[in-house]
């Protein structure tokens, strides 16, 4: 009798569990939407009268980045006890209009590369204009933190030292209202977990090697959900390891996590990832393709592409296009580019788009930035059908937002984006999965920053349960597939 009793009391209590769970996440929007009224009728302490959620404390970290530089760890502190912490991520193949990442330039300390002028100005005068804010009016911090550095580009205060601040409140307003990251950025149900793009085989200024293009990825799109998506991949990036050692290659990593083996032709990295898939178990061109990001402002010189870690030879901005055209006949499989042209070659990128913007994903990054006033430029301009979306080239997540939304609504892709220089901070995960437009890159299924980004989203999937939804294959489907599934 007592074990009966027993049961029925621990089935009564799943079932408890379940039930709040369930309960958690349907209370989203109300939230969401009382939000405002909400921060007027915020609980107040009893002699300070202070709101509960307003910043009492800001607190800053020089840290390291996976690369052994130094960047920013920001924690804020709430009036009611509240406390979360962002860290800041850096680039290695940057574009020459994102906003400033203040470096302290002491030969003496990192090379130069420091970041305690952030610090001091995250300790001082940030602290000091957002004491008292309500850390559940984003918005209107993220306005005040840019007009209190007043330049167009974060030069003064630092994008770091502002996006740390920035991204750690987000995450302070999130635990004040008891829910993830995701459910709170966004006024919208966030339930659809990203295609992934994994970095396998790093080239360019991600490797020491004779490869010129940047990255080569991985993207599962045909499979039924994250999960089993990461499997996919990972196997398959297993699968890649013993190709290489198979033909006597160097099986060491990148930046970014992904082999960088000294190969014999910018098509090589292609012909050994195709044969990866295929070793996997996996058919290229409909359960995985293939992500190309050439980043080729870094081999962009004086008007010409060169290719001078490979064969040394140089190309005109045209028979760049026509290189690209000729890689898609010959590889189906490649179903997004990114960065295919130079960032100043606008007539490349016009001719590009126009070429084969009806076929594949064109990722404009480094003409793009995640600056809304560029981004829109380039929506005018009728350049690329897709944008890379990285929180510290533009230092707030506000404007990170705006920049989504504006490719939302003018039917571009947004690609939720790391930076080489990583730490374990997992803020991106939530944000591809609030952002809605289901698609991330996080780097290869190696190196703990990486996988942090990849676990944090399987965590993402568990939560949501039944409601979570995989974006595969869908987010092409506004361009025309090179492979037939």
């Amino acid at each position: 009798m007592r074990n009966e009793i027993g049961i029925e009391y621990r089935t009564f209590i799943e079932r408890a569990n379940r039930a709040a769970v369930s309960w958690s996440h349907s209370i989203r929007c109300l939230v969401r939407q009382s939000k405002k009224s909400f921060q007027n009728d915020r609980p107040r302490g009893r002699e300070s009268g202070i709101i509960m959620s307003e910043i009492a404390k800001l607190q800053a970290l020089e840290i390291l980045d996976s690369r052994g530089n130094p960047t920013l760890s920001v924690t804020v502190t709430l009036a009611n006890g509240v406390t979360a912490t962002a860290k800041v991520p850096s680039g290695a193949s940057t574009g020459k209009r994102e906003a400033v990442e203040l470096r302290d330039g002491d030969k003496s300390r990192y090379g130069g590369k420091g970041v305690l002028r952030a610090k001091g100005y995250v300790e001082g005068e940030i602290q000091s204009t957002v004491q008292g804010f309500d850390a559940n009016d984003q918005k209107g911090l993220d306005k005040r933190l840019c007009d209190l550095d007043g330049t167009p580009n974060k030069g003064r205060l630092g994008a770091n030292a502002i996006l740390g601040v920035s991204l750690a409140v987000a995450h302070a307003a999130a635990k004040d209202h008891g829910l993830p990251l995701y459910a709170t950025i966004v006024d919208k149900p966030a339930n659809l977990l990203p295609t992934p793009g994994l970095n396998v085989l790093n080239g360019g200024k991600h490797a020491d090697s004779n490869v010129d293009f940047q990255e080569f990825m991985i993207s599962p799109v045909g499979l039924p959900s994250f999960s089993e998506a990461l499997r996919a991949s990972a196997e398959t990036f297993h699968a890649l390891q013993a190709v290489l050692h198979k033909r006597g290659y160097s099986a060491g990593v990148g930046d970014e996590g992904g082999f960088a083996p000294q190969l014999k032709s910018n098509e090589e990295p292609v012909e050994l990832i195709l044969e990866a898939i295929q070793k996997a178990g996996y058919k290229p061109g409909k359960d995985i393709v293939i992500m190309l990001d050439p980043a080729a402002s870094e081999f962009f010189d004086e008007g010409n592409y060169i290719f001078a870690k490979s064969d040394k030879s140089k190309k005109a901005p045209a028979e760049m296009v026509a290189l690209w055209k000729s890689w898609l006949k010959r590889y189906p499989e490649i179903w997004s580019i990114e960065d295919g042209v130079a960032e100043d070659d606008h007539a490349g990128w016009t001719q590009i788009t126009k070429e084969l913007g009806n076929q594949i994903q064109l990722v404009g990054d480094d003409n793009f930035v995640t600056n809304p006033a560029l981004f829109c430029q380039g929506i005018k301009d009728g350049i690329a059908n897709a944008i890379l979306i990285k929180l510290n080239q533009i230092g707030t997540v506000t404007e990170t937002l705006e920049c989504i939304q504006m490719a939302r609504d003018h039917g571009y892709g947004a690609v939720i984006s790391h930076r080489s220089g990583e730490t374990d901070d997992t803020s991106i995960a939530d944000l591809a999965v609030a952002a809605g437009m289901g698609q991330i890159k996080t780097g290869s299924a190696c190196r703990g920053e990486r996988i942090a980004k990849y676990n944090r989203l399987l965590e993402i999937e568990r939560e949501l349960g039944s409601k979570a939804r995989y974006a595969g294959a869908g987010i092409y489907d506004q361009w025309k597939k090179p492979v037939k599934a």
